[in-house]
């Protein structure tokens, strides 16, 4: 007998999501992480508001706000030269969420939460536990994992591995389905801080020439900086990080007098390189998702809101392939299923990190955008996972951001219809 129906490696976002779903409906799940929870993890902590809806249905999203986390209106980005744009998550474009504003939290916070919760739906957890490897049957299809823990490796098997195991996911690389673009190639540094002036209701993206910065305000009364730099800078860093950090904050003319009294109170962690996806997020007896299936960058803050959402696709994929685990079909339909799902704005994250890299894009783009509220809304509702992608990139929209001057003449995008996400 199999030890499992299905084998999650990973316990983040993606893998309890799955792991929730898959319990819930009945299936034998074992979710294998190699760290201990609570545990810290870089990241940018933001959740786009639609993700309430996921979180909600997990029964988590009580006891979340009850960790008091930062409820975010909508996000102001500051170009290069100075322009700056704020948009609303929900504003006068007719969608509309379970809520209208995002959430900030720890993920040593949310993560616990989010595993207890597929504990609680009847999924097994191992801690401690390293996958190194997938486990094959004669005809080559997966059938389960290596794991490595405090007393040694051994074989785990089950009709179907989920790999959630993160932007160096070793599923997807022992399945050779991981790929890493070339352009652009990001990585972050992220640490929490306390005291930074000025900060608002609304998270920021600070655009400069050689990076960018996010700050949100997060639980506990922290607050999250992320810095994004280009991966080819990563040797500049040097040995002490934490310098590196400060002193790119401190050349920041709008940034510098807010973090005079501030206090880092975090070591400053690396992650990436981003921009890795997989062409195809599936082989006979095993799926990838979350971050392990696609991570572009963080400018947009896709990432925890996929992964929850993925996970439900990948969840209802599974229990359709464990009726019959020789067909391949509720795996490629799987494939499609994200493809509807998430092609969209995975075409508006590439045109942002185009337009971050070269300056004139991201300067043309922030004019029209801070005359525009109305631009500006539906970029932001879109980033929210309120406004379906397709109505940014729409040509009258897209007109409308790069030639603000014949968009005034009478192109002027026409108003949106009223829709429910």
């Amino acid at each position: 007998m199999s030890d499992a129906d299905v084998i999650v490696v990973g316990g983040g976002p993606a893998g309890s999501s799955t792991a929730f779903a898959l319990a819930r409906a009945g299936a034998r799940v074992l979710v294998i992480d190699r760290e201990r929870f609570p545990r810290d993890k870089p990241c940018a902590e933001y959740l786009s508001p639609q993700a309430s809806r996921v979180l909600n249905d997990m029964g988590v999203l009580s006891d979340i706000e009850a960790r008091a986390p930062s409820h975010l209106a909508g996000m102001v980005v500051r170009a290069p030269s100075g322009k700056q744009l704020r948009g609303d998550f929900v504003a006068g474009h007719g969608y509309r969420g379970f809520r209208d504003r995002g959430l900030a939290i720890r993920r040593r916070v949310l993560d616990e939460m989010l595993l207890q919760a597929a504990r609680n739906a009847g999924a097994r957890v191992m801690e401690g536990v390293r996958v190194t490897d997938v486990r094959r049957s004669d005809g080559g299809r997966v059938s389960g994992v290596v794991a490595v823990g405090s007393d040694g490796a051994r074989e785990l098997t089950a009709p179907l591995v989920i790999g959630a195991d993160g932007l160096r996911s070793v599923v997807g690389r022992r399945l050779g389905l991981i790929r890493g673009g070339r352009f652009p190639r990001r990585i972050a540094l992220v640490s929490h801080w306390r005291g930074i002036a000025g900060m608002e209701e609304y998270g920021e993206m600070h655009v400069e020439r050689d990076g960018y910065v996010g700050i949100a305000p997060v639980d506990d009364g922290l607050i999250n900086v992320a810095l994004v730099i280009p991966a080819s800078r990563a040797t500049t860093i040097g040995p002490d990080r934490e310098h590196y950090v400060s002193a790119w904050l401190s050349r920041r003319p709008q940034l510098r007098p807010r973090f005079t009294n501030a206090t880092r109170v975090s070591p400053v962690v690396a992650t990436g390189p981003f921009n890795v996806r997989a062409p195809r997020a599936w082989a006979p007896g095993a799926l990838l998702v979350g971050d392990a299936a696609d991570f572009f960058d963080p400018f947009t803050g896709e990432g925890i809101y996929a992964a929850l959402r993925g996970g439900e696709l990948a969840a209802h994929a599974a229990l359709r392939a464990l009726e019959n685990p020789a067909a391949v079909d509720p795996l490629r339909d799987y494939e499609r299923a994200r493809r509807k799902e998430f092609g969209g704005k995975w075409r508006v994250e590439r045109l942002v990190g185009v337009a971050v890299a070269f300056p004139p894009l991201i300067e043309r783009a922030a004019t029209s955008l801070s005359r525009r509220k109305d631009l500006a809304d539906l970029f932001v509702g879109v980033t929210g996972d309120f406004v379906p992608a397709r109505e940014v990139l729409r040509p009258s929209y897209i007109l409308a951001l790069l030639f603000p001057s014949l968009a005034n003449a009478g192109t002027r995008p026409s108003p949106l219809p009223a829709h429910e996400t």
